[in-house]
């Protein structure tokens, strides 16, 4: 076998340094930004945590944790784990269920009672032990994807993976171009590809408009559905708490866009979108 060039190295960056969650941003429905009600969100044993043990009940305390800088072109892979018993006051559909949010809107420009943001989910669920549970499927607040060339209103669209019963961990990748394309990937399979995410002038239900918004705590939301239509080329990611515990490790992103120079010192040749502001000549 051919050693891999310098070129060719994956750089891969983590986006949890291990210890504390100073690189992401944490916003709840009906809180402030910053604040992590009820100790939720936790860096403990090299994992973000989204944890209940302070809670008496859910009380719908819908929130995302995201990080820092927003991206558009990349490979993101990460672990996770069901640990557990669903929060009571969780509804029954968020048993065993959570998810990573990509193409998100920021946690700044979030509503105060905004219980999701506008984004791309990467749905995670557990089995339940009693039948076929699928994960890494897609769901789209206020978003829509386009599939065998045709606009796909659904909320929520099954994967192809295999059900994962118990609390064992679950490797994913998810690999994010632009606006192009989105492939979901569990445990080395692909499940889920679907191109042109896009903005949609309903939160969920088609046909609706502001009360669909508001049901979800958008006060105004003519600023989105005046952008109906419009492809979804970068944002940030976001990790949800939506009632059941779920652990996540080895959160890792790979940068699919810089510098495609080959004289430049930072030239990479697995770059698929070109950026040269970033090109570094030495």
């Amino acid at each position: 076998m051919e050693p891999v060039s310098e070129a060719g190295m994956e750089a891969w960056e983590p986006l949890f340094n291990g210890n504390d969650l100073s690189d992401w941003v944490i916003k709840f429905a009906d809180r402030e930004i910053g604040v992590n009600y009820k100790n939720t969100f936790r860096a403990e044993d090299g994992m973000i945590r989204v944890v209940y043990d302070e809670y008496e009940t859910f009380g719908d305390a819908y929130a995302h944790m995201y990080y820092r800088k927003p991206y558009s072109y990349y490979k993101l892979r990460f672990d996770y784990r069901f640990t557990g018993e669903q929060t009571p006051g969780g509804e029954v559909w968020n048993n065993r269920n959570s998810g990573i949010m990509v193409h998100s809107q920021s946690a700044e420009s979030n509503d105060f009672g905004q219980d999701f943001p506008v984004s791309i989910e990467v749905q995670l669920l557990g089995g339940l032990g009693d039948g076929e549970r699928h994960t890494a499927n897609l769901c789209t607040p206020g978003t829509a994807v386009e599939i065998n060339g045709a606009v796909n209103y659904d909320h929520c669209i099954d994967s192809a993976s295999e059900t994962y019963n118990g609390d064992g961990w679950v490797h994913v990748e998810v690999v994010v171009l632009g606006g192009e394309s989105i492939t979901h990937i569990v445990e080395g399979d692909t499940v889920l590809t679907y191109q042109k995410p896009q903005i949609t002038g309903f939160f969920i239900n088609q046909g609706q408009d502001q009360a669909d918004w508001s049901a979800f705590g958008i006060s105004d939301s003519s600023p989105w559905r005046s952008r109906a239509g419009e492809i979804l080329t970068e944002g940030y990611i976001s990790l949800q708490a939506e009632s059941h515990p779920i652990d996540f490790r080895n959160i890792e992103l790979l940068d699919l866009c810089g510098c495609t120079d080959p004289k430049a010192a930072n030239y990479k040749s697995y770059y698929v979108k070109s950026d040269s502001t970033r090109c570094r000549y030495e």
